[in-house]
């Protein structure tokens, strides 16, 4: 049995050796080396060929890069342009002007008693068709000193408005005079409605329109049949078309598309020559500009890039080895940060392998930034920032489109921007909106800068410009899916504890945290309080706040085991270690640390959440129940003696700030509590007291707090007291409060 609990224990420090171990460490930094070259090798070290002219191919050949392909990219510019369908402009010609024009004349002509019926039709005859004619003309030499419609337009507009005017029946003339300012004033907004929603839709034969009138008309609320007839006649004479064949907008249509259209290239990867081919002039040629031609082989790029991504990695290593993070120790840590390069780096390489087919600038929609959002949850910010500078190289070596230079600045510069911004935003998020907001930012920011670019350059075109800016807002997106959708499986693998997993740690709907309001409330209670302290006083000295806050929920978890013995969950009942032996009632309250850390493991809880459950006592005297044994065993006369080591915590002290940080929380929250009615000189003289009492028994020796961050803690518990107990505090007043009858 005690060979096997050995080989137990020697196969547990194996286990965990490996993560300390100097040589793994460096076999790490080599992988990472490695990982470096393979996903670099394709773009930088080319394949060459031993061919002769004139002899048949032993292999197939693929284009290592695109070539254009002068014959079909024009027969592909014509056929862009034919495609092209003929242009139509939209203009309005106000026709709820022309409406009103109507109105107003037939208001005034027909309010003139002293103009004689005859003559009203005469003048109706003329004066109306000359004013819808004259408003058309009015419309036409807006729209011609208006630089968004040419001569050929206006033109068209022009024969299109001849062509198609209404010309009022004769009958309409001799009912326009019998009609009162009454119906005139009921009829112009039904004229209105009718024509404002039929111009509404794109009208090219204004005839089509006006045969809806009639059917609009008799819907309406119109009760006599002259008004309803008038309305028909003027809204089918105000209708137009407004829907107009642009041709030189169509010519210009056709240009763009010829001008759009992208050069034909035999692309990446497609096959040049095929095994048995006879390799002619033309496919010589066609290698030779490829460079794929080479009598032997050449090593130097090979040692080159060998060079390239020892020293990317040497980068890496000196970074961690010059700071003060877990990773400089921690291979577990160094691992989860290879994996994560290479994670970033496959999702880059997957996107480089559609890069020149049809879209040259999708790499804009690769998830470079995935990797520095992760290093800057899971690890360390600065960690993140050098590593984004080395995404940045890789991307621009990887997305390079212009072979006559190893690096592209374009997605070198994109990349870089990206990466930081994203770095600067997702920097101490607590939820996993923020991995959202982070996801907008770097859509915005790549956006920002492939435009800066754009309008720095000689010439671009419209096209490759909303292409550019359609996959940069893309990669902000599927840089938010990649993350959310990675983040928990290295949260789970290797055991981190990320600010998003302690917010969700908070939610009150944990089972463990319902446990404790339904079965202990005055500990939730408690908890809550000490929550809110210990993220105050953390906070102030740089600490984990959010970590303090949440191990605090569930620091005495282990109180709901024993849940009547615990003062503050003793409402309206007896006090059992009234009853008990003071070292019964020692071994109660000693346990709950312990029985906490047992229910936290159950739970799979973070073991920084268990260490705060099991340090937060440290190695604290139980003052009470001593002093009662010693009172006890001296009014027995028992000769035993009271040793002050059986009635303290078992310990382990405070191994991190944020366990001193809550234990100093959770003795001052207890202790203020107590006090009935406390003053800012009682809260001040308790704080610092416990402070001193903890600082004086060493229970701060293995931890880094200092005397200053602990002079901080205690202004900071101060102040915060004074919020949560200031109804509370007694202020002196200058006059005694009035006695009231019941």
């Amino acid at each position: 049995m005690k060979n096997e609990v050995q080989m137990k224990g020697k196969f547990h420090y194996q286990l965990n050796g490996w993560k300390y171990s100097t040589g793994i460490r460096i076999l790490l930094f080599l992988l990472l080396a490695l990982v470096f070259y393979i996903s670099l090798y394709a773009k930088l070290v080319p394949q060459v060929y031993d061919i002769e002219l004139g002899t048949t191919s032993e292999t197939t050949i693929y284009a290592p890069r695109q070539i254009e392909n002068a014959i079909a990219t024009e027969q592909a510019k014509e056929d862009a342009a034919k495609r092209v369908q003929p242009v139509y402009r939209i203009v309005n010609l106000k026709n709820d002007a022309m409406i009103d024009a109507i109105y107003d004349k037939l208001l005034q002509i027909n309010a003139d008693d002293e103009v004689k019926f005859d003559d009203k039709v005469s003048i109706f005859r003329r004066v109306i068709p000359q004013l819808i004619s004259d408003l058309e003309n009015q419309s036409i030499k807006l729209l011609s000193t208006s630089a968004q419609y040419n001569e050929t337009l206006i033109e068209q507009i022009q024969q299109s408005l001849a062509e198609q005017q209404y010309p009022l029946p004769e009958e309409s003339y001799f009912k326009l005079p019998r009609l009162t300012k009454d119906d005139l004033t009921a009829m112009l907004p039904v004229t209105k409605d009718i024509v404002t929603k039929l111009m509404n839709d794109q009208i090219l034969d204004a005839q089509t329109a006006r045969a809806k009138v009639a059917e609009m008309v008799n819907t309406s609320n119109l009760a006599k049949n002259t008004m309803r007839e008038m309305v028909t006649e003027i809204a089918r004479a105000v209708i137009t078309p407004n829907k107009f064949f642009d041709q030189k907008g169509t010519d210009d249509a056709k240009g763009q598309a010829r001008e759009n259209v992208k050069p034909v290239y035999i692309n990446k990867n497609d096959v040049l020559v095929k095994v048995g081919d006879v390799i002619t002039e033309e496919i010589y040629a066609r290698l030779d500009k490829l460079e794929l031609l080479k009598s032997k082989a050449n090593h130097l790029p090979q040692i080159g890039l060998a060079m390239l991504s020892a020293l990317l990695s040497f980068v890496v290593s000196m970074f961690v080895r010059q700071s003060q993070l877990a990773i400089k120790y921690n291979n577990s840590q160094l691992l989860m940060l290879i994996l994560i390069f290479s994670i970033n780096i496959t999702c880059m390489k997957i996107i480089s392998l559609v890069q020149n087919l049809d879209y040259p600038f999708i790499g804009y929609l690769a998830p470079t930034a995935l990797g520095s959002i992760l290093i800057a949850i899971l690890l360390d910010s600065p960690l993140a920032f050098i590593s984004s500078v080395l995404f940045s190289i890789m991307a621009s070596i990887i997305f390079n489109t212009e072979h006559t230079l190893l690096f592209d600045f374009r997605y070198g510069l994109v990349s870089l921007v990206i990466c930081f911004s994203a770095v600067f935003t997702i920097q101490r998020a607590s939820q996993r909106a923020t991995i959202l907001k982070a996801g907008l930012m770097i859509a915005f920011f790549a956006m920002l800068t492939i435009t800066s670019m754009l309008l720095m350059e000689d010439h671009f075109q419209q096209r490759e410009a909303i292409m550019s800016l359609s996959f940069a807002a893309a990669g902000g997106l599927l840089t938010v899916v990649f993350v959310i959708g990675l983040l928990p499986f290295f949260e789970v693998a290797f055991g981190i504890l990320s600010p998003l997993k302690l917010v969700e740690l908070s939610n009150p709907n944990h089972p463990l945290l319902r446990k404790l309001l339904t079965e202990t409330p005055g500990t939730y209670h408690h908890s809550v309080m000490v929550g809110n302290l210990s993220e105050a006083a953390a906070e102030s000295i740089g600490a984990d706040g959010l970590l303090c806050r949440v191990g605090s929920y569930y620091h005495d978890i282990g109180k709901t085991k024993r849940p009547s013995y615990f003062i503050e969950n003793q409402t309206n009942i007896e006090n059992p270690h009234d009853r008990i032996d003071p070292n019964l009632s020692k071994s109660i309250i000693i346990a709950h640390p312990r029985d906490g850390v047992e229910m936290l493991k159950d739970y799979k809880m973070p073991k920084a959440i268990r260490d705060i459950a099991e340090q937060h006592h440290g190695t604290t005297l139980l003052h009470f129940f001593y002093h009662k044994a010693v009172k006890q065993a001296e009014e027995e006369g028992s000769e035993k003696e009271i040793r002050e080591e059986d009635f303290r915590y078992t310990g382990p002290k405070a191994q991190s700030k944020e366990a001193a940080i809550v234990g100093i929380a959770d003795s001052v929250e207890a202790a203020v509590r107590s006090l009935r009615n406390p003053t800012l000189e009682q809260i001040d003289s308790m704080v610092h007291k416990i402070i001193k009492s903890r600082l004086d028994d060493g229970q701060f020796n293995e931890c880094d707090i200092t005397l200053k961050e602990l002079d901080k803690i205690a202004k900071t518990l101060n102040e915060t007291l004074l919020g949560i107990f200031h109804a509370r505090i007694e202020y002196p007043n200058e006059l005694s409060p009035k006695k009231t009858g019941t």
